[in-house]
């Protein structure tokens, strides 16, 4: 069964960052690509970055774009987002998922969904 498990979410400053884990269990994640994605409250839940499962490429949204970044470590069976200068706009539940496609094109595309961990942007 595929398990993804989010981690490293918390309370942080503006201008700060903050690195997301993303575990898997019952697979090996570097077969996958693999997306983060956040929701805030009211909103509708968005794309942050995706790292494709084949040449390693990566995709931002325009709104994080320079400011977060995506890696995997394969040894560890993870996936992280490192997050700096965040902003109270940040603020979001975020979620890894894994897509069975290369270079997922939408939301459709993955498959496994962790629980999501909170991120709170706020002096």
């Amino acid at each position: 069964q595929l398990q993804l498990v989010e981690s490293g979410g918390g309370l942080v400053q503006p201008g700060g960052s903050l690195r997301l884990s993303c575990a898997a269990s019952g697979f090996t994640l570097d077969y996958y690509a693999i997306g983060w994605f956040r929701q805030a409250p009211g909103k509708e839940r968005e794309g942050v970055s995706c790292i494709s499962s084949s040449d390693g490429s990566t995709w931002f949204a325009e709104t994080v774009k320079g400011r977060f970044t995506i890696h995997r470590d394969n040894a560890k069976n993870t996936v992280y987002l490192q997050m700096n200068s965040v902003k109270p706009e940040d603020t979001a539940v975020y979620y890894c998922a894994a897509s069975e496609f290369e270079k997922p094109n939408s939301e459709a595309d993955f498959g496994s969904w962790g629980q999501g961990t909170q991120v709170t942007v706020s002096a």
